[in-house]
């Protein structure tokens, strides 16, 4: 049995320069596996918080005491940390120690643990519990359980992730939809997004090429002409939206939910909507656009009246993110009420690498599509392209440019390289969503 025999925790930055915590953890005195964790600009009220009071200094606090409990724990096994990390701070929410000390702790000891055993982590990841009862309730091979998800970037940013004068809606991304292999998508992404700048200057020749947190263009648009230059873009490299490229919104609506007043202001925009109207005002960008992803298109509590947008496009994936915050128990609630068909994973929501494990089951379970993304504030790992692996995503949200999002795309690129026949299957996933 693989056994933890350090453990170090320190204080680094983030892609957007704000301190997080970093954690080593050692295998047998040999295998290191070494996590950072990320945070969101935009956060639902469900979700983790990232630090107790204190910050990053109390975390490591909390590492540092508690190091010799965690020295000789298997890391081989995801739930046995698991059950270490609830010894640890056993409350919801993590409190104690805050959800990225949960995070950083339970992917380095994965990673170095995959390390000890020989295996890329998404397969370590894919044989743990709860993925591995999951999977084995399906017929499916390994080679057609291991697939690479689709790319999907933000090619344009507003809202939380970019200035005054941007769009309301705080992404416009782009998914090749039409592409067979994880190279190919990679490529169509970045022409769509140096493309749109072309396009961008043109409609303001004063656009200075300004980018969002998650390197999306921030020009001075609203929504309408922002989707609009979006699409100009994909038919400048003679692309037809909804076959070999499709668009996808972030509307990110909790963030214009005015709660005592019941309804979305769009200040940026200059108009408000009753939640009627708002399901109206996302249907008709659907259907105008082709988009093939919806994520957050109504408030985070807003579970009947997102149900009824799914039930106007069974053929979208609209995806709920603040409204389940990768927290199992609301994504049941969600699938009960056919309010989502698609949840975005982000393991830092949860916490700890296993509540994200169990997020993925439930979703399996529910027959809910994984969409494994980033986080606005960003390392420069690449640990969630294996856990987009891992999990079965159908996509992967983590950008198209930037050092911390081409991270992520890079280490797909080298699982696919691999010559062992499971990873060279991986590439035939492509052409299904």
């Amino acid at each position: 049995m693989p056994a933890i025999t350090a453990v170090r925790g320190r204080l680094v930055y983030n892609s957007r320069g704000s301190p997080t915590i970093e954690v080593d953890i050692t295998t047998d005195d040999r295998h290191t596996g070494r996590a950072a964790a990320p945070s969101g600009a935009s956060v639902g009220i469900h979700e983790t918080a990232s630090f107790p009071e204190g910050g990053v200094a109390a975390s490591l606090q909390i590492l540092n005491d508690n190091a010799g409990r965690i020295s000789g724990a298997d890391p081989g096994d995801v739930g046995a940390m698991h059950k270490v990390i609830r010894e640890i701070d056993p409350e919801p929410g993590y409190p104690k120690m805050g959800g990225s000390l949960a995070f950083a702790l339970s992917i380095a000891a994965a990673e170095s643990a995959a390390k000890s055993a020989g295996k890329p982590l998404y397969r370590f990841l894919g044989e743990q519990a709860p993925l591995a009862s999951a999977s084995s309730a399906s017929s499916a091979s390994p080679a057609e359980r291991y697939r690479f998800p689709f790319p999907l970037g933000n090619i344009l940013g507003g809202g939380a992730h970019a200035g005054p004068g941007t769009p309301d809606m705080q992404e416009i991304l782009i998914c090749a939809t039409g592409s067979d292999t994880v190279q190919d998508a990679i490529r169509t992404n970045l022409e769509v997004h140096s493309e749109l700048r072309g396009v961008l200057q043109k409609l303001d020749p004063g656009f200075s090429g300004g980018k969002g947190d998650e390197g999306g263009w921030a020009p001075k648009l609203d929504n309408e002409r922002a989707l609009q230059a979006a699409a100009k873009a994909c038919e400048n490299l003679g692309f037809t939206l909804g076959r070999e490229v499709s668009l996808g919104v972030d509307f990110a609506s909790s963030t214009q939910w005015d709660a005592s007043r019941s309804r979305y202001v769009y200040d940026r925009a200059g108009f408000e909507n009753d939640p009627g109207e708002q399901i109206e005002f996302a249907s008709d960008l659907i259907s105008r656009f082709k988009l093939i992803y919806a994520e957050d298109a109504v408030h985070e509590e807003a579970f009947e009246d997102m149900a009824q947008i799914r039930a106007r496009f069974p053929d979208v994936l609209v995806t709920g993110d603040d409204l389940t915050v990768t927290n199992a128990a609301i994504l049941e609630k969600a699938a009960r009420g056919g309010s989502c068909n698609a949840a975005i994973l982000k393991v830092n929501q949860a916490g700890g690498l296993y509540d994200a494990l169990e997020f993925a089951a439930a979703g399996a379970r529910n027959g809910i599509r994984l969409v494994t993304s980033h986080r606005s504030g960003e390392s420069t790992e690449s640990h969630i392209s294996h856990i987009g692996i891992a999990t079965g995503s159908k996509m992967l949200k983590v950008g198209v440019v930037g050092g911390e999002r081409v991270a992520k795309l890079n280490e797909l690129l080298r699982i696919a390289e691999s010559q062992d026949g499971t990873e060279h299957d991986l590439i035939q996933g492509m052409a299904e969503l």
